[in-house]
């Protein structure tokens, strides 16, 4: 496949094909009443944990008409699109999804105790009810929230402390109708774009908390490597214990109890405003009120790298309220090597990273990997090929996959998820693609917010929202390296003033502020996309690290294992082997070549193949490694 047919195979859509019915080896053993069980937010566990996961009630109707009744059974959280949640239904925008699940079997020490409801993520609006009263509401499909539904839950007759009720969520998703944020979904699939889901697709759970409660943190490893500095926020005044552990959770590295002290400003209480700009409040409504601060020495620090993902273990108590977490010593920073080149450094060494672009998509659970196993496949097997880092393609992955990345070892690129209206694809795709150093550089500030889809005031000032709340998310996960804000132009929109936005967290990551093309001259990477022409090193003249952050795209067909008989890619092999040896010489080129040219890192376009793409390692499956295949054209199950 030439570099014209990769163009003009980019914008096909063929609405009358059938996706055949992958399913993975996870999904086809999957039982309704263990989906997903696993605590969902590994870095702040609490002994009280209800799973909400598995069979709900739901029924469609139009926006404006409730529906009479329920239509049946839906598997939480797989979206109603997806093949597991046994519905196969495409969400439309003119529609509503309504969910409903009993909530029974909460059971609560005390009077004064709260009943917290979580939600991975719901795409794309969601109201949820308890008992038929309005509790919460929440935009965005890709970030988590939580609701206090305590005072709408009803109490038992004979037991007081044992509370239940009826949870009712109403979702609706504009999908790529709009300028809210949506990855790669869309509601005409084809090419480089997939199928657009909906609805709940992460875990939903309930846990049990104190009154006073500890509603955020913060843990950010100082720089001298030798410090750790945490914030625990609360929603009231009180004593705060932090218990630091090593990985064996035998030895204690430190014991800390501090009172109330201001992030910035010393003998000032922060307001619920500020204390929610540099932390993520985990409870709707920004309940925070207290802050708690401390700077804690690691002696003789156990450095995180890929090859030693060591984690240290964190026990917070706030009275009653307890949680554990963890953390680790690690820096990401750019400097220059012996030679001068600009590079990416692990803990102030030079280190190379050769990455994979991995979409986060199933042919059975979409969005959602069908089990916990299903997830740390993905990273092992990328492990094994020699990768040290993923750049999570414009999605927000459930937080137990990066857990699985700081506890295996693997460096995450995290993108923001792009939005906007419909994108000018010759513009911000084509042309750039076909001549980058002539239509890759178009400024993307007032003069062109329409030509990059962002002609809408509240569609820009929703993204820039968004940008926030995924960092203020995320801002705790110790693999997580650099934070990449637009992607090929992709709603793309004054990234300069995005990154000086990006950057007043003060956490320590990198910034690629523009990967593809129409670079902006900021952030700490000059960060090429190149499918089509002879791989260079470009030395930047701002002495930013240079970095090809999509490339390869190598096509190879399994029959039997693919969602479509058609070829989408950027270069097509016909059989394992020939696609290996490709491979192999590619990486050497990259890996050898160009690292000792000045490269800081790569990534290799891409995991898995995605419905029409067949561009991935393995298989859309997962029940093949192509690289493995060579040589043994005969297809077995894994």
């Amino acid at each position: 496949m030439d570099l014209i047919d990769a163009i003009k195979a980019i914008d096909k859509t063929h609405e009358d094909d059938v996706l055949k019915r992958l399913t993975t080896v996870w999904g086809d053993s999957l039982k309704e009443d263990e989906v997903l069980q696993e605590y969902p937010r590994p870095q702040f566990k609490r002994e009280s944990y209800i799973n909400l996961n598995g069979i709900w009630e739901y029924a469609f109707s139009n926006k404006e008409i409730m529906p009479a009744a329920m239509e049946g059974k839906i598997l939480v959280p797989f979206s109603p699109e997806a093949i597991l949640s046994g519905v196969e239904r495409q969400l439309q925008p003119d529609e509503t999804l309504l969910y409903k699940k009993e909530l029974k079997g909460i059971r609560i020490p005390d009077a004064d105790s709260r009943v917290l409801l979580h939600f991975g993520a719901v795409d794309q609006k969601a109201i949820v009810f308890v008992n038929n009263v309005p509790v919460g509401a929440h935009l965005g499909g890709y970030l988590p929230f939580t609701i206090d539904i305590t005072d709408s839950l009803e109490k038992s007759e004979d037991d007081p402390l044992s509370l239940f009720g009826v949870l009712t969520v109403f979702v609706t998703d504009d999908s790529d109708t709009s300028y809210h944020s949506r990855g790669k979904q869309t509601l005409k699939r084809g090419g480089m774009y997939y199928t657009a889901q909906s609805g709940i697709w992460q875990t939903v759970w309930i846990e049990v908390v104190p009154k006073l409660h500890i509603t955020a943190y913060r843990i950010i490893p100082d720089r001298d490597l030798a410090h750790v500095n945490i914030k625990i926020f609360t929603n009231g005044e009180t004593k705060v214990k932090l218990s630091v552990k090593a990985a064996d959770n035998e030895t204690l590295i430190a014991e800390v109890q501090g009172d109330t002290v201001p992030v910035r400003d010393e003998g000032k209480r922060h307001s619920p405003h500020e204390l929610g700009r540099y932390s993520p409040d985990l409870e709707d409504g920004h309940r925070s009120s207290h802050v708690y601060s401390c700077r804690i020495s690691i002696p003789k620090p156990h450095l995180w790298s890929p090859e030693d993902p060591y984690l240290y273990n964190l026990e917070i108590e706030a009275e009653s309220d307890k949680a554990e977490s963890y953390f680790a010593m690690r820096s990401f920073t750019r400097q220059f090597d012996e030679q001068g080149n600009p590079r990416f450094f692990l803990n102030n060494k030079p280190y190379f990273l050769n990455g994979v672009l991995d979409q986060g998509y199933w042919p059975d659970g979409l969005y959602t990997a069908p089990s916990d196993e299903a997830l740390i496949f993905d990273i092992v097997e990328m492990k094994k090929l020699g990768f040290n880092m993923l750049r999570k393609h414009i999605k927000i992955e459930a937080a137990r996959w990066y857990y699985h990345c700081d506890r295996l070892g693997m460096v995450v690129w995290q993108d923001m998820v792009s939005g906007g209206s419909s994108y000018a694809k010759p513009v911000v795709s084509y042309l750039p693609t076909l001549f980058p150093d002539v239509f890759g550089r178009m400024p993307d500030g007032p003069v062109n917010y329409r030509m990059f889809s962002r002609g809408s005031a509240d569609g820009r000032k929703e993204w820039t929202h968004e940008m926030e709340e995924t960092i203020k998310t995320l801002i705790n996960v110790p693999s997580i390296a650099v934070w990449v804000l637009f992607n090929e132009g992709w709603g793309q929109f004054n990234a300069s003033a995005a990154t000086i936005n990006a950057r007043q967290f003060e956490d320590g990551r990198l910034i690629d502020q523009a990967s593809g093309w129409f670079d902006e001259n900021g952030g700490d990477f000059r960060s090429v996309h190149n499918y089509f022409r002879p791989l260079e090193v470009i030395k930047d003249k701002h002495r930013r690290a240079f970095v090809i952050s999509e490339y390869g795209g190598y096509t190879c067909y399994i029959k039997g294992h693919s969602s479509v008989d058609r070829i989408y890619g950027y270069k097509k092999y016909d059989s394992p082997g020939s696609f290996a040896r490709a491979y192999r010489d590619l990486m050497k080129l990259v890996t050898e070549n160009l690292k000792a040219k000045g490269l800081a890192g790569a990534v290799y376009t891409q995991l898995s193949d995605v419905e029409e793409e067949v561009n991935g390692i393995l298989t859309y499956d997962r029940r093949h490694n192509k690289l493995k295949l060579a040589g043994n054209h005969k297809a077995t199950k894994r």
